[in-house]
């Protein structure tokens, strides 16, 4: 299921196939493309997407001979969505991958992600290491002691969140969903596609060293303030190809945004199962991250996010790239070629 030629001599991609894998205890969405007896490269993206906010990389690495595989995780796309908060435990997700990765063979993978996604993947990589050869994480530090506002909130840049004006810095956000978890879902949810297209911007070099309007959550009384529903906002096209970002906007539809914010909500248990991995967390496989140097939330550039990372990764490579959050979606041709070179300098 590997590229081919056409009669015209150009290289066809490889088609995304749908796929639902279901287990007694979750139902996992996912699509694949590339030589099914090819290496296996799984892909997991964060808040708020879906399996196809990777596209352009898979079917990159499926012309490579990559046998890829993107599922939507639990709470989004076509995956089972439970009703309980404590459903989005991180534990819970990696079960669905490890479940996954046995019904896809078994064989050691290299793992991709994004936002979220690194949070699942380095935890899988921390806690089953036999099921990866690498890890990719693009945009999220790896946090060993498990991701979480106390894990975080400690590695604030205080130059620019003084602790007496901005307590959680740029996380502010994220205690906003611990705080006020249904009006946090109903701003999200009174214009969905409007929310997604608003969330889904290109990084801007202006708000390096500045204040994230993440930060400010709390005090404009949530997301979008005192309207409380996002501003009509057009997608951007450059990011997410019309007709996938028209599924995406579908998808919320069908769950609305509880599940993928549950999320947030899972602390505690979150903190204790990154605590039982071996090793406080090591990853002895090798490692890129991949920093958004224009990313408010989470860029380790001139601050300690990625101290714990690099403490816990000994074959660690890092690169950036001049770009914000969503480098899947912002720089999709130099990831493909960053992930590329790391592939060929570990010889995997």
């Amino acid at each position: 299921m590997g590229s081919t030629a056409s009669a015209t001599g150009q290289t066809q991609a490889s088609p995304l196939v749908s796929r639902i894998f279901s287990t007694p205890r979750h139902n996992t969405h996912y699509i694949e493309c590339g030589p099914a007896d090819g290496p296996l490269m799984i892909f997991l993206h964060g808040w708020p997407s879906i399996s196809l906010m990777w596209r352009a990389q898979m079917e990159a690495f499926a012309a490579d001979g990559w046998h890829c595989v993107a599922p939507d995780l639990r709470g989004f796309g076509g995956s089972s969505a439970p009703a309980a908060n404590d459903a989005y435990a991180i534990e819970e997700v990696v079960a669905d991958m490890t479940e996954l990765h046995d019904h896809l063979g078994g064989k050691p993978a290299i793992w991709v992600s994004h936002d979220w996604g690194v949070v699942v993947a380095a935890e899988l990589a921390a806690h089953e290491p036999d099921r990866s050869r690498g890890v990719v994480l693009t945009s999220l530090a790896y946090q060993p002691g498990g991701h979480a506002l106390r894990t975080v909130v400690p590695l604030v840049d205080r130059t620019i969140y003084p602790a007496d004006q901005y307590p959680d810095g740029q996380w502010d956000y994220y205690r906003y969903y611990t705080t006020h978890f249904d009006a946090a879902v109903a701003d999200l949810d009174a214009d969905k596609a409007a929310s997604l297209a608003s969330i889904f911007r290109p990084g801007d070099p202006a708000g390096i060293g500045k204040v994230s309007p993440n930060a400010m959550v709390t005090r404009n009384g949530g997301r979008f303030g005192a309207a409380h529903r996002a501003p009509p906002t057009q997608p951007d096209p450059a990011l997410w190809p019309p007709e996938d970002f028209g599924v995406l906007v579908q998808s919320f539809n069908a769950h609305g945004f509880r599940p993928s914010c549950a999320w947030y909500m899972n602390d505690d248990a979150n903190v204790a199962y990154a605590r039982k991995a071996r090793g406080g967390g090591r990853l002895a496989q090798p490692v890129l991250f991949i920093n958004g140097d224009f990313d408010q939330i989470c860029s380790i550039n001139g601050n300690r996010q990625g101290d714990p990372m690099r403490a816990a990764c000994p074959d660690l490579t890092i690169t950036s790239f001049p770009a914000g959050h969503w480098l899947p979606l912002e720089r999709k041709a130099e990831l493909i070629l960053a992930i590329r070179s790391w592939l060929r300098s570990r010889k995997l």
